[in-house]
């Protein structure tokens, strides 16, 4: 084994625990979040679902991951509530955790089982919407919230892995999706910032943790590109990316 091989073995040695952790990751309580390094966005998305939900009747929650937001966001609501989650993994621990406060059904959110006009408040933190499904089931005067990661977040680690999916632009697709199927954009905000991982094994995690855009990424098959981060962390110059949001509120005429 030359000296630059075993170089690399320890490298994968040490983040291997890091992609392990986030293989088994249940719901979206992640481990290890990047760092901002400004405040956060002028929104705050659960207190805007909160009073939403305090006023609706019928409450759809696309996408809820292990139902941990939404389990908050339902603390002051009565309201009817279904939620839905595609991933076999987070299904079961949503349901475990919303029972009996939320029926939890297993489904794509962009082809949604439920009838036409069935809720006057829909929710999506994260989960991709197609703008004519949501509308087809929003009521008359209903809302639609949805916060939405930009398609550009952490662009800087394309140099990396260059083949990181490469996102539409969303935000915009979404308000023009939406306002086509005569819906009323009330807010349209986007924000953006700068983040850091602590270390390099935090950045692996989250890696793991997105395989929808970083995908078929592994530490073994990608140590030449992790070792040049390695770099970067070990001379003082943790790379410094850009993360971001969007928030989106909705309204059907009467709202």
């Amino acid at each position: 084994m030359t000296e630059l091989s075993a170089e690399r073995e320890a490298l994968i040695e040490r983040l291997e625990p890091f992609a392990a952790a986030a293989r088994g990751l249940e719901g979206w309580g992640l481990e290890y979040e990047p760092e901002p390094l400004t405040e956060g966005p002028p929104w705050d998305y659960e207190a805007m679902a909160r009073t939403l939900a305090a006023d609706a009747q019928r409450v759809l929650d696309l996408g809820t991951g292990g139902g941990e937001v939404l389990e908050r966001v339902l603390s002051a609501s009565a309201a009817s509530v279904v939620a839905t989650e595609e991933w076999h993994v987070n299904a079961p621990v949503a349901a475990a955790r919303l029972r009996p406060r939320a029926q939890v059904v297993r489904t794509s959110s962009l082809a949604l089982p439920f009838a036409a006009g069935s809720f006057d408040l829909i929710l999506s933190r994260h989960e991709e919407i197609e703008p004519r499904e949501i509308a087809r089931l929003l009521a008359d005067g209903g809302h639609i919230l949805t916060q939405q990661v930009l398609s550009e977040t952490l662009h800087e680690l394309r140099a990396y892995f260059p083949n990181m999916t490469r996102f539409p632009d969303h935000f915009a697709e979404y308000q023009r999706g939406l306002a086509a199927c005569g819906l009323q954009i009330e807010v349209a905000q986007e924000f953006r910032r700068g983040v850091r991982f602590r270390e390099l094994g935090h950045l692996v995690y989250n890696l793991v943790a997105a395989p929808w855009s970083f995908p078929e990424f592994g530490v073994r098959s990608h140590v030449n590109a992790l070792a040049e981060i390695d770099l970067l962390y070990r001379n003082g110059q943790a790379p410094i990316l850009t993360d971001g949001f969007y928030l989106l509120q909705v309204s059907s005429k009467g709202g």
